[in-house]
């Protein structure tokens, strides 16, 4: 799904301005240890991810959004970093600017299948082992993709 309700109402409020807003992102592992990763339609890869949504819950919203990014079903099963500030600021092709304040969650993946087809967001969803992962379209900290973390990573 792309920009929700909310926040289009809000970017009718305040323009291009900078906007925050509450993520969410998962590292889904499948029983080799491999990491879940989608493709976007401009070909960056980057973790399943996305904005929390008003009354949502940040657990709600990663399982959400990891299945309509990728099609696999998860449990979320621990915080292994909270993320934010500069390098977490984007400005878009359009001007809008925004700054992501982010809960990355560790996952179990339970059901679903693969997306094998493009929809409006993935060009394509793929299991990576952690040494082949392809350059992310984001600066995660490596210790998120650590198979065991000695706890959550705080910037």
């Amino acid at each position: 799904m792309g920009i929700s309700p909310y926040y289009e109402a809000l970017r009718r409020q305040i323009g291009h301005s900078l906007l925050l807003i509450p993520g969410v992102a998962a590292v889904v592992r499948d029983a080799e240890g491999c990491i879940l990763l989608q493709q976007l339609n401009d070909d960056r890869w980057c973790l399943p991810a996305g904005a929390i949504e008003p009354g949502e819950k940040p657990s709600e919203a990663v399982a959400r959004e990891v299945f309509e990014e990728t099609g696999i079903k998860v449990s979320p099963e621990s915080v292994v970093a909270v993320l934010g500030g500069p390098q977490c600021r984007v400005t878009y092709p359009n001007k809008d600017e925004v700054e992501y304040h982010i809960m990355v969650f560790r996952c179990r993946a339970v059901g679903g299948s693969l997306i094998t087809e493009g929809n409006d967001e993935t060009k394509q969803a793929k299991f990576f082992m952690p040494s082949e992962m392809p350059e992310l379209g984001f600066p995660y900290p490596a210790a998120i993709f650590e198979e065991e973390t000695k706890g959550v990573y705080f910037e």
